[in-house]
């Protein structure tokens, strides 16, 4: 159980946050920053906050009963999977930053790259699905390691290769990849709920 929590943590998230801001803001920070191991470290370090707030809430919710925590995930799931489809239709943004003169300090990297992920990703569709994964699953614990996992992967990506990843790759396909996972989740716990 704890590896198949993990492993559907992992997959929602990461597919999700691909294609989102958190991957194009990374892209950005690098670009202003030039220092993208501070700007994922501080990028890193939001996420663990998000993501222990979204387990808090999901296991908060498991307190209540069964079928409305069931109904409350696959409302989650579902609006996860219309957020990404929209989101498939939309038209792909170009990141453009400028460079600072001075190099700012590791100290100011990583802060400011905390501070702009922690305000972009608050209430965010990913901490949404954790929350609903903790909710749903019963290893909070182990959902949170997939889904910082996931956030800090994406984050690495964006840090290392999120340029090249974004021209190669169509964002509307990676959205209608991570839309089809959530719609996926949203009849899995739906049939639990109607099972239940």
């Amino acid at each position: 159980m704890p590896l198949a929590a993990v492993a559907a943590a992992f997959a929602t998230v990461f597919l999700a946050e691909l294609p989102d801001k958190t991957m194009l803001a990374t892209i950005a920070l690098v670009a202003r920053y030039q220092r993208p191991a501070l700007v994922w470290l501080g990028a890193t370090a939001a996420f663990g906050l998000h993501v222990t707030v979204a387990v808090v809430a999901g296991s908060a919710v498991n307190q209540l009963p069964d079928r409305l925590v069931g109904t409350i995930v696959t409302l989650l799931f579902a609006f996860g999977a219309v957020a990404m489809l929209r989101a498939a239709r939309r038209p792909t943004v170009d990141v453009e930053a400028g460079h600072e003169e001075a190099p700012p300090s590791a100290f100011r990297v990583v802060t400011g790259s905390f501070g702009f992920i922690a305000l972009a990703e608050w209430g965010d569709l990913t901490q949404l699905a954790t929350a609903g994964l903790a909710a749903r699953s019963g290893s909070p614990a182990w959902v949170w390691v997939g889904a910082l996992v996931a956030l800090a992967s994406v984050a690495a990506l964006a840090a290392v290769t999120g340029r090249q990843l974004v021209r190669r790759v169509p964002l509307g396909r990676i959205n209608l990849a991570a839309a089809l996972v959530f719609a996926a989740l949203a009849v899995w716990s739906l049939v639990g709920v109607l099972r239940g």
